[in-house]
């Protein structure tokens, strides 16, 4: 999905690690089998452009199959996870399908162990078909507990007037040095700063994290200070320390900010498209995208900001059918590429990625084909340890980038310290 996991998502529930783990519904949600028994009604939980998605295609799946019913609900975004917590707290009142940011999958099948249907029985044959990153982040332990949706492959989108106004060819950027040094040329020629970042948020730290191949964690160990991410917050200060980052508040702040043209780039996901074209159409031909930059040259140049899946719930009661669509909307090229068209959800699935629609050129973007861009970088997506505690590192790192990147202290004390604190708060080991 887009906007949705920038905005709000990423520390509305810290309650997951706290209440989530005093209880766990009764039933034990057995391991998914392969029926074909499809008949009967199931509901599913969404919102935003993916309950869009859902109502639009859910008649499609009931016309092929004759006596279904699917009824979709928009349950919103700004309490979704408090009513998904509070259903798996108490094994009663969830549907028998719902949506989940990959970031909660993990912690909802650590801590909730008989909320979610283990997919992997009926899924496992799908793994090569989807997004790499996308698979490990609705993996936990030897269980799949949902069915990868959107992939969210990160690029650096452009303006073009800058960049020439400044004499930067942005093929020549390679590394994130590289960038340092056009972002330098652009902001004495234009005044523009290089990219907008919320200074107090941990968000621009975790994408960098990933493009070097790391989460908060690396094999159950706490890993927020390691050389990987000491690395990506020195790279975030020394933009800082040069006055190339553009502070602004949240959501809200980076959309204005952009509108009003205070930045040069912005590193972020494939959705950022829906945000451009749809709230800033007097801006259509002066963006470009190309890869993000690589920290070493011939290193990984993408990364992930987003993303959801379906899971089903072991509350259900028609488990049956409740699997059979979610396989026909998410392991189904047609309909991946339609929720591309319709709602920018860029497709986790792979085969979708060779239709021709990826290649047909933007012409907001000046004709330039950035769908297929993104398209061959998902493969590329490092993946990542995503676990139950997620949550707690984040809030701890939200404190340790605003010390370094408003406070001007040292990037690898501060993280040494929130790993002390998150190895306190979690009793997990320090990862060498």
């Amino acid at each position: 999905m887009k906007k949705i996991h920038v905005i709000a998502g990423l520390a509305a529930v810290v309650a997951l690690s706290s209440c989530a783990t005093g209880g766990a519904p009764a039933k034990q949600a057995p391991k998914l089998a392969q029926s074909a028994k499809v008949s009967g009604s199931i509901k599913v939980w969404s919102w935003d452009v993916a309950a869009k998605a859902l109502q639009r295609l859910a008649p499609e799946f009931e016309k092929s199959h004759p006596g279904v019913k699917v009824e979709i609900e928009d349950i919103g975004y700004d309490n979704a996870y408090d009513k998904i917590t509070v259903g798996l707290k108490s094994g009663a009142g969830l549907p028998d399908v719902i949506t989940l940011e990959d970031t909660y999958i993990a912690g909802y099948a650590e801590h909730f162990p008989n909320g979610l249907v283990d997919l992997s029985p009926v899924a496992a044959k799908y793994q090569s078909d989807f997004d790499p990153a996308k698979w490990k982040a609705a993996t936990s332990g030897k269980g799949l507990y949902a069915m990868p949706w959107d992939s969210a492959p990160v690029g650096l989108f452009y303006r073009r007037d800058y960049f020439k106004q400044a004499g930067v060819d942005p093929e020549a950027v390679q590394t994130w040095d590289d960038l340092v040094k056009a972002g330098e040329k652009i902001k004495q020629a234009t005044g523009k700063r290089l990219f907008v970042s919320d200074l107090t948020s941990a968000a621009g730290f975790t994408t960098l994290l990933q493009q070097l191949g790391q989460g908060y964690f690396k094999d159950g160990k706490v890993a927020v200070n390691t050389p990987a991410a000491v690395r990506a917050l020195t790279l975030l200060k020394t933009l800082k320390d040069k006055d190339l980052l553009q502070n602004e508040k949240g959501w809200d702040g980076r959309v204005t900010a952009t509108k009003q043209g205070k930045a040069a780039t912005q590193p972020t996901a494939a959705w950022w498209t829906g945000t451009l074209t749809g709230e800033m159409a007097e801006l259509s031909g002066k963006f470009g995208v190309i890869p993000l930059p690589a920290f070493d040259q011939g290193g990984s140049r993408t990364s992930a900001n987003g993303g959801s899946a379906l899971a089903i719930t072991s509350q259900t009661k028609n488990q049956d059918t409740a699997w059979a669509f979610v396989e026909w909307l998410l392991a189904n090229k047609d309909q991946q590429v339609s929720m591309m068209k319709t709602e920018a959800l860029f497709p986790a699935y792979l085969p979708a990625l060779s239709d021709p629609f990826f290649d047909e050129p933007q012409p907001y973007f000046a004709g330039q084909k950035i769908n297929r861009l993104f398209a061959d970088q998902v493969r590329n997506i490092p993946p990542i340890e995503l676990t139950g505690d997620d949550k707690e590192a984040e809030e701890l790192l939200k404190k340790a980038v605003s010390d370094a990147l408003l406070n001007g202290k040292d990037p690898k004390a501060v993280l040494d310290t929130a790993a002390e604190q998150l190895a306190t708060a979690t009793k997990r080991g320090l990862a060498s």
